[in-house]
């Protein structure tokens, strides 16, 4: 018989419920063990459905036979208390559990101690043992609504990544294409800056030529000038000659 895996919830002995030639015949094997007394009877049949209900029972099947485990109804005591103890911090320790953060082996291992104690608190008083239950499935819905946040969150957060990244690359090609643009214009403006350095060197040599070629013409115009006005004054002023004698008058 290969038995399920450990447990720090306690079990009773494995029972064999049916084989393969029980199986067509519908039959199935009660509980083994000694019969409780008669007038406490009704109070254990009560108190191992509740566990029953609150802890099912554990089956599995070997070679066509089938077997279940129920949970132990046997009371505690404070020795059991500091075994569990023990037992989980061994389980922990051997399973290599993290100590802090998420860890499924440590919340697999608590999970399976507080079900221990609800079984032992609900031995001595049922109703302390339903209203942890109410606990532990508050507890675990608390627990798997903050899971699927988280998977919620991570997804979303992939999400967003992955859009930054494509947004990043989609950017990074737009900042070389402009930096591509700009090396370009500033080109385009170095070259300009050129020919119109060029430009104002050419023009500045061409009125440079300009301005001495009109010099020298105003120049040559006013020696012409001068040379005009002095034979011009040759021309227009009589040389002073002596004057003649006078004639006397016919008788």
């Amino acid at each position: 018989m290969i038995p399920p895996l450990s447990s720090l919830v306690k079990y009773d002995n494995p029972v064999l419920v049916s084989t393969s030639k029980d199986k067509g015949k519908g039959k199935a094997l009660t509980k083994k063990g000694p019969l409780p007394p008669v007038e406490a009877k009704a109070g254990l049949t009560q108190t191992e459905d509740i566990l029953n209900s609150i802890l099912p029972p554990r089956e599995w099947t070997e070679d066509g036979q089938l077997w279940v485990q129920y949970v132990s109804s046997t009371p505690a005591t404070r020795l059991d208390v500091i075994n569990l103890q023990e037992k989980l911090d061994q389980q922990l320790q051997q399973r290599q559990a993290r100590e802090t953060g998420i860890c499924p082996v440590r919340e697999e291992l608590y999970a399976q101690c507080f079900d221990e104690l609800i079984r032992e608190v609900t031995i001595n008083c049922a109703e302390r043992g339903l209203l942890l239950l109410r606990v532990r499935d508050e507890m675990r819905m608390t627990i798997a609504a903050y899971q699927t946040l988280y998977e919620s969150a991570v997804a979303f957060g992939m999400r967003k990544a992955l859009q930054t990244e494509q947004g990043k690359n989609e950017m990074e090609a737009r900042i070389q294409q402009l930096e591509a643009e700009c090396a370009e214009k500033e080109r385009q403006v170095q070259e300009n800056r050129l020919k119109c350095e060029a430009i104002e060197k050419r023009e500045h040599e061409r009125r440079d030529a300009e301005a001495k070629k009109h010099k020298e013409e105003v120049t040559y115009l006013n020696n012409h000038a001068s040379q005009l006005k002095q034979q011009l004054e040759t021309f227009l002023v009589p040389s002073k000659k002596p004057a003649a004698p006078s004639q006397p008058a016919a008788a």
